[in-house]
């Protein structure tokens, strides 16, 4: 009488530890998919970023920042090259959808606030291969995205404006090197101002 008993909460322990890994594999799937599809490393490749992203760092990219609606101001975001869509470059977010966005040797000013820049690295004069833009009223999917060191100058300033689609995520973190670290800021006090 014993032997049946025995047998059967062996099989009973089997097909609940049999369940628990199906469980504890599904979940493993699952955390990969979200992970996969949810955020992407970036390495940085050169000086656009500089002084807060240097070359050969890490960065985390969140591709679902922006389910719920488009980048803001300040944003550091990964988008696609619209002049060579197989590249993908690094840059701030300086104006969105309804802005107006004014480009000097000097500044950048968006709805008629002059941004003070403490991120860049703006040279004497213009910067290479910038356009001066006078009045430039961005569209219902158009962000201004220009580069942290004002002197590379593949950005909006040299391609105009970027399109939503061809956003891919924003950056929110540098995790390699270890020493380096830190989430990236979207200095929200150069913005406070505009469009108010």
């Amino acid at each position: 009488m014993g032997t049946p008993v025995m047998n059967r909460s062996a099989a009973m322990k089997r097909a609940h530890l049999m369940r628990e890994i199906l469980e504890t594999l599904l979940f493993v799937a699952l955390v990969f998919v979200i992970v996969h599809f949810a955020i992407q490393p970036y390495r940085i490749s050169d000086v656009n970023m500089k002084p807060q992203l240097n070359p050969d760092q890490l960065v985390v990219v969140n591709k679902w920042a922006y389910l719920a609606g488009g980048p803001g101001r300040g944003d550091v975001v990964v988008y696609y090259d619209p002049t060579n869509l197989n590249q993908q470059l690094i840059a701030r977010v300086v104006a969105v959808p309804g802005d107006t966005v004014r480009v000097t040797p000097a500044s950048i000013i968006v709805d008629g606030v002059t941004l003070n820049e403490p991120y860049a690295q703006v040279p004497e004069g213009t910067a290479p291969n910038a356009r001066i833009i006078p009045d430039l009223k961005l569209g219902n999917d158009q962000y201004f995205i220009v580069n942290d060191s004002r002197l590379v100058g593949s950005d909006s300033r040299s391609f105009g404006a970027v399109s939503r689609g061809n956003i891919v995520g924003k950056a929110v973190l540098v995790f390699w090197p270890m020493k380096d670290f830190t989430d990236i800021s979207t200095y929200p006090d150069v913005f406070s101002h505009v469009g108010k």
